[in-house]
């Protein structure tokens, strides 16, 4: 798998171990010891992934994250997995809600990071490299259209980050079914592995953004000790 990895680490030990691990992996990666000169990095060298600690000097993991999102090209789908120094929810949250599409916690396996990093890279070329688009489709308040990647409640487009769009459109596309946490990581992304909050995380966000009353969703419905089901047609 060749592809460019920009490792964002101002701990010198820490990165040289991940770089001589994703080279190893046949990956092409280069360091950045801060937000800045990452940002610099990706503006010319155009990696293929990001692995970002959420914790640096000057320019944080958080603002860097935000500003390769705001970018108005392919760039702004550009995966990135975040490095958060401690476990916490909060810290999770922050990382997922600045569009991170994974995060890993510190201590980590520098062997769990390469096999991450090849997941998310396989998942985001086989989203580039899908050819069937389906026609954009009406479920209740809303209307997604995959091909543009675009989502509109009531004729109002919603902001929704990479990942929330993917979810949303997998849960219009398979409405009445129940899912667990699992199931979602596995269909949406891929992922065999993972904490399962990331679906709370984001189910949150969603129904924040798609609900009236997202403190009572008639669309994103919990089914107790299951999981997920998404009504299309909610009376």
């Amino acid at each position: 798998m060749d592809a460019r990895i920009l490792v964002v680490e101002d701990d010198l030990t820490v990165a040289e171990v991940v770089v001589g691990y994703l080279r190893h992996a046949g990956l092409e990666p280069r360091h950045a010891v801060d937000g800045r000169t990452a940002l610099e990095i990706a503006e010319t060298w155009l990696p293929d992934l990001v692995v970002l600690d959420l914790m640096l000097p000057g320019v944080g993991g958080l603002e860097v994250c935000r500003r390769l999102r705001e970018k108005e090209d392919a760039r702004a789908s550009l995966p990135v997995i975040m490095l958060t120094a401690l476990g916490e929810e909060s810290d999770r949250v922050l990382g997922l809600e600045s569009g991170a599409d994974d995060y890993v916690t510190k201590p980590f396996s520098p062997r769990e990071l390469t096999l991450r990093v090849q997941a998310v890279l396989r998942r985001a070329r086989a989203a580039s490299a899908a050819e069937v688009t389906p026609q954009p489709v009406r479920s209740g308040r809303l209307e997604v259209d995959v091909a543009a990647r675009r989502a509109r409640s009531d004729g109002r487009e919603l902001d929704l980050t990479v990942r929330e769009f993917d979810l949303l459109a997998f849960f219009v596309f398979h409405p009445g079914r129940a899912f667990t946490r699992a199931e979602l990581l596995e269909q949406v992304w891929g992922w065999s592995f993972g904490d399962l909050s990331t679906i709370t995380v984001y189910v949150r966000r969603l129904r924040d953004k798609v609900e009236r009353e997202p403190g009572s969703p008639v669309q994103l419905q919990t089914v107790w000790g299951v999981g997920y089901r998404w009504e299309a047609n909610p009376s």
